[in-house]
């Protein structure tokens, strides 16, 4: 009888997908799960981290017939009502027997089903046969990465040095303007993962230097990860990630805030133990992790001892001894200048940490508490500042943390609390819910004291780190039928002491709807619509000055967005999107029109766009994500006045070689200087070419 209900399933399928735009199974439609995500985009937010964070989901799909809640909401895909639906549904009929038994599941829709398939497998895909380095020398998900990339406009970092008054050169970057990227990774789903990644970004020196700790590429980050040895539930050695609770004692992961997705993004999920293979140099352990599974309990616990960029100067103590002190940390991982190779490494920090996770037997309850002990080579003592006083000062902090997640019926109530060496606390509570089959609400409240100081946390906030910030989020999505969709978030914050260039306690709100009609698979449109009121600082003011005068100020953003699929080959993006900026009496304005043709024959792919855009100043710049090649993100900060295009192609080889090309130009017609400092360009253009070629070993 099952097997005929799975067959009557399929069968139903094939007929309603018959008509409808074919994606291949296993692959992304990124755009769109960006623009869900994301939203609106910053230039505080970390997109590349983000971005490599939704890759290990990708490349690590989730077990639908070994799953519970927390693992299927991390995601960010099912509403609470269509977890739950999930459940009851094996609970009825058992482990799914095909993929397209998910047709068959209340509340889920196609839609649904297609942003699902690439992040889900069944039983087949994790039969672990054989020795481990067979599996390791057998496996098809083994590959090598090499990218080049190059701005080919000349900066003035490159040019030969000026001479000062003082007869000394001026400062240049040492090497040439090649960014060079590889990574090698071999691994299989729940079993095992090894790799590397390798980086030199422009200016750098390709150089073996012991002692400034240079070695070819400028960057390199390794790991070796072992998962499911018997009650050992992973072991990694090298560089890791953690997320547990909703980050504030251990926040990595593929964590977005608030977006045009209001309901699944504003809760964390407790995943673990991740390997780190992004090129960014900080915000990662560096040693050994392990998770031990005893029962219902998992106890994680780590050791790191990294090096990291930094200042370091001396100062006299109070025996006028010379010390050395950390005054600045660096966290853009360029070392093109003196002083930047100068900064290389100077700081060693160590961590030693653990976890111990609590999951109910029917999986709905979930406690755990976080530990992180961090010290520091030198004690890091600042530049003292009015709005800085409450930061992290010392050379040792210890941060802790009680959280829990609960689901009962549609509705996931979570929360986190924490408290930090110093006595300040963190505190988040939230809940998510279905209050009716076509509706989702979410809520969370947020509190981080002045003086909460966690360096690897990453919760839910309006500020890039859990600290100075109160707030309340409210979220809606109204789904009447499979063609509109409507959602809406507000979001009140308040900020009890100054923050930079802030210079007195302030408040502010934002809020975002977006109306989507989709009639099929070849149709979207949507409109959107935001607005964020923010203080800051006047820093002119008619007859004086003041840094710690503030006026609010109101931006909006507009966008209007339609993708439309000719057929199985062509597919067409046009989009609109304008923004105004209110500040102290005076008003300006920005705006962008960008149009896309793409096209796709399954062996080869080109993308391209044209984008047209005008702005007032940099309050208006307009973010727009571009395809980029495979896993690398790209939204650029048009500026100004001027045209921006780009051409991407793709071309598979063979089964085992594929190779991008990418192209882009942007060109202003209000300078003829681009950039500042040693970044500037004399010339009204800049261009960029991107090379890729991925590799995949045993196909």
């Amino acid at each position: 009888m099952r097997y005929l209900f799975t067959i009557t399933v399929l069968m139903l399928f094939f007929c309603l997908d018959s008509s409808a735009q074919t994606y291949r199974k296993g692959e992304i439609n990124i755009e769109n799960f960006v623009e869900d995500l994301f939203g609106i985009q910053r230039t505080d937010e970390d997109y590349e981290d983000l971005y490599e964070s939704l890759l290990q989901v990708f490349l690590n799909p989730i077990n639908l017939n070994k799953t519970n809640p927390e693992e299927l909401q991390s995601i960010y895909i099912l509403k609470p009502i269509q977890i739950n639906s999930f459940f009851e549904y094996q609970q009825s009929f058992g482990k799914l027997i095909s993929l397209y038994e998910l047709q068959a599941i209340p509340e889920f829709d196609l839609e649904t089903i297609y942003q699902l398939l690439p992040f889900v497998v069944l039983d087949d895909s994790e039969k672990i046969h054989g020795p481990l380095s067979e599996r390791i020398l057998e496996s098809r998900d083994a590959y090598f990465i090499f990218r080049h990339s190059r701005v080919w406009e000349t900066r003035r970092g490159f040019t030969p040095p000026d001479t000062l008054s003082n007869g000394r050169l001026s400062s240049r970057y040492l090497g040439d303007a090649n960014n060079l990227y590889g990574r090698f990774r071999v691994q299989h789903t729940r079993d095992f993962s090894f790799g590397f990644t390798i980086d030199k970004d422009p200016g750098e020196q390709f150089v073996w230097d012991s002692n400034t700790k240079r070695y070819g590429f400028n960057f390199f980050s390794y790991h070796a990860t072992l998962y499911n040895q018997g009650k050992w539930k992973a072991i990694s050695i090298g560089d890791f990630q953690m997320q547990f609770g909703q980050g504030l004692v251990y926040g990595a992961g593929f964590a977005v805030g608030k977006g045009a997705e209001t309901i699944t993004t504003i809760r964390r999920s407790s995943i673990g133990i991740r390997p780190y293979t992004a090129a960014l140099e900080f915000g990662f352990f560096r040693g050994i992790s392990t998770t031990y599974q005893a029962g219902l309990v998992n106890i994680t616990l780590m050791a790191s001892n990294a090096p990291r960029d930094g200042n370091v100067s001396i100062q006299l103590d109070t025996l006028e001894r010379e010390e050395a002190i950390i005054t600045s940390l660096q966290s853009n991982g360029l070392h093109r200048t003196p002083t930047e190779i100068a900064n290389k490494s100077r700081i060693r920090e160590s961590n030693l940490g653990g976890n111990i996770h609590y999951n109910s037997p029917n999986k709905s309850l979930q406690i755990g508490i976080n530990s992180l002990f961090s010290r520091f080579g030198q004690s890091f003592i600042r530049n003292p500042q009015i709005y800085n006083q409450f930061e992290f000062y010392g050379q040792e902090n210890h941060v802790h943390s009680l959280y829990f997640a609960y689901s009962y019926q549609n509705y996931f109530f979570f929360g986190e609390s924490a408290v930090s060496k110093s006595g300040g606390k963190g505190n988040i509570l939230g809940m998510m819910s279905s209050l009716h089959p076509k509706l989702g609400f979410s809520v969370l409240w947020r509190r981080f004291d002045r003086n909460f100081h966690s360096f690897y946390g990453n919760a839910f906030s309006e500020g890039t780190r859990p600290i100075n910030e109160h707030g309340l989020y409210f979220g809606l999505n109204f789904k009447p039928n499979q063609k509109y969709t409507w959602s809406f978030y507000y979001d009140y914050f308040r900020f009890p002491w100054l923050r930079y260039r802030i210079y007195a306690p302030s408040s502010g709100h934002e809020w975002l709807t977006r109306f989507t009609y989709s009639p099929s698979r070849n149709l979207l449109l949507f409109v959107q619509l935001r607005e964020e009121s923010k203080a800051r600082n006047i820093s002119e003011y008619p007859s004086f000055q003041s840094s710690y005068l503030l006026s609010q100020g109101k931006k909006w953003n507009y966008v209007f967005n339609l993708d439309y699929g000719i057929d199985k080959h062509w597919s067409i993006k046009s989009r609109v999107m304008a923004s105004s900026f209110d500040f102290n009496e005076s008003r300006t304005k920005g705006f962008v029109i960008s149009q896309d043709v793409n096209v796709d024959f399954q062996k080869w792919r080109i993308s391209t766009r044209v984008a047209l855009f005008d702005t007032d100043n940099w309050d208006n710049r307009q973010f727009i994500y571009e395809r980029n090649v495979l896993w690398l993100f790209s939204i650029p900060a048009l500026s100004g006045q001027g045209m921006r295009y780009y051409i991407l192609g793709q071309y598979r080889l063979s089964p085992k070689l594929s190779i991008w090309a990418r192209f882009s130009r942007t060109i202003y017609t209000d300078r003829e200087i681009i950039g500042t400092g040693l970044q500037r360009i004399n010339g009204f253009r800049q261009t960029e070419t991107v090379f890729q070629m991925r590799y995949q070993f045993n196909r």
